[in-house]
């Protein structure tokens, strides 16, 4: 068998290590390159390039952004009361597709998967319950919305037994603060999702029931 071309077996190579990936589709993709004009590699390159010089984690929900905050945490229609916790940025592309949500969003970036060594401090826990301290706006509602599966689960169960001993200032008709402190509603997801799903690739019709019949946790 005759060997490939150094810079075909390299970007082979390079293919291989995303996810989902596999020395078959990594051939195949590089050949199917070989045959794009050359303008539209130099932009695919580009883009490459400069994915990373041009998006940055939004400091309030840790959103994949072009600016910090992000135009959902800094977009003053969004109900700044209401918290939907999720895995991935690509669930909060997920929701946003509905139309159905007009709260905020924290993203964990994982859930806890102590086989694979991923727990708490690994992920974006700390970093809500932070927020839920100090935000201006009194927190009434955190949605947890992450994966019915079984690391989804565990995650979830972990941050209602956090979550539930945190408190929020409930403001009066005039938005003034003072009035006795009330307890956090920590609500799920309905089980309108398969079990063993993901958030992201269901459909937006699936989502906006599972949001919507929500429940306590």
């Amino acid at each position: 068998m005759a060997l490939l071309p150094k810079a075909l077996s390299r970007l082979i190579e390079s293919f291989q290590k995303l996810p989902g990936i596999g020395p078959k589709s990594a051939t195949r993709l590089a050949f199917y390159l070989l045959h794009v004009p050359q303008s539209e590699l130099e932009s695919f390159g580009e883009n490459l390039r400069t994915l990373r010089l041009n998006t940055v984690l939004c400091s309030v929900c840790k959103n994949v952004a072009e600016s910090d905050p992000c135009s959902i945490c800094s977009d003053a229609t969004r109900d700044p009361s209401i918290i939907c916790v999720v895995e991935q940025p690509t669930d909060v592309l997920a929701f946003e597709k509905t139309g159905k949500y007009k709260g905020l969003y924290h993203v964990l970036h994982g859930s806890l998967d102590p086989l694979n060594n991923i727990g708490p401090d690994e992920i974006y826990i700390a970093d809500l319950l932070k927020r839920l301290r100090t935000q201006d706006v009194g927190i009434k509602e955190i949605i947890l919305a992450t994966n019915p599966n079984m690391e989804g689960e565990a995650t979830a169960m972990y941050l209602q037994k956090q979550l539930s001993a945190i408190s929020y200032s409930p403001r009066s008709s005039s938005g003034e603060a003072g009035q006795p402190p009330a307890k956090l509603n920590i609500t799920r997801l309905a089980r309108g999702l398969p079990v063993g799903a993901d958030i992201e690739y269901a459909d937006e019709v699936t989502l906006s029931r599972a949001l919507e019949g929500r429940r306590e946790y």
